[in-house]
This record gives structure tokens, sequence and C-alpha cells, in this order.
């Protein structure tokens, strides 16, 4: 059952971020969802809804980009707790960290396997 509710999240917000691109009247481009995305995870996770999901949803909800801006705004409350002011700075990171070494890593090694065309 928690492989199907996270088909079923991670589904439905990839095609929230589809049916917006195809149905704007301005061009919004994948660009601007994924902007959106992050910020929208953020600024739910920050006003405690987006644990819901994740609770609910499981992977579909924290793999999105949704799930990265959950992941910065629970670092930085984290980060606040644990360093006051200063952790506003570093508690998103230091949350995020894996994730951001992960995809530098794998774009170095995919980039060295690939060759671009010309």
């Amino acid at each position: 059952m928690d492989y199907l509710m996270a088909f079923i999240i991670g589904g439905l917000l990839c095609v929230i971020g589809q049916l917006v691109m195809d149905f704007t009247s301005y061009k919004i481009t994948p660009g601007h969802i994924l902007v959106g995305y992050i910020t929208a995870g953020t600024l739910l996770s920050g006003l405690g809804l987006y644990q819901y999901l994740v609770d609910w949803g499981g992977a579909g909800a924290t793999i999105p980009l949704s799930g990265f801006g959950h992941s910065l705004a629970q670092g930085v409350l984290q980060g606040v707790d644990e360093k006051g002011f200063l952790g506003v700075f570093s508690g998103g990171v230091e949350a995020a960290a894996a994730g951001i070494t992960a995809a530098i890593v794998f774009g170095y090694f995919a980039a060295l396997s690939f060759n671009p065309r010309s």
C-alpha cells in the first residue's frame, strides 16, 4: 500500500505541474514549476501542513521538488532550535546536504560518461 500511495501522490504532483504548464495563458516553463514547487514545499512545511502529505504519501511527497523545499524548511527550523539565529543560514543546507552532494556527484559521473553532441 505504501508503494501505491507514493505513486499516487508523486504522480499527482507531476500532473499538477504539467496542467499548470499546459493550461496557463502565460508561458510557464519547467523552471517556473521547479521554483514554484520548492517554494510551495517550503511554505507548506513552515506552516506545518506538508508533514501530513509526507505521512500519507511517503516517498511520493519527499522525492519531488516540493519535498526538497520541505527538507530545507525542516532543517531551518531545527537549526534555529539548536543554534539560534545562525541556524537560519546553516540549517537548510545541513538538512539537504546529502541530496545536494548526490546531485553533484551523479551529475559529474554522467558528464564523464557521455559525450555531448556537436
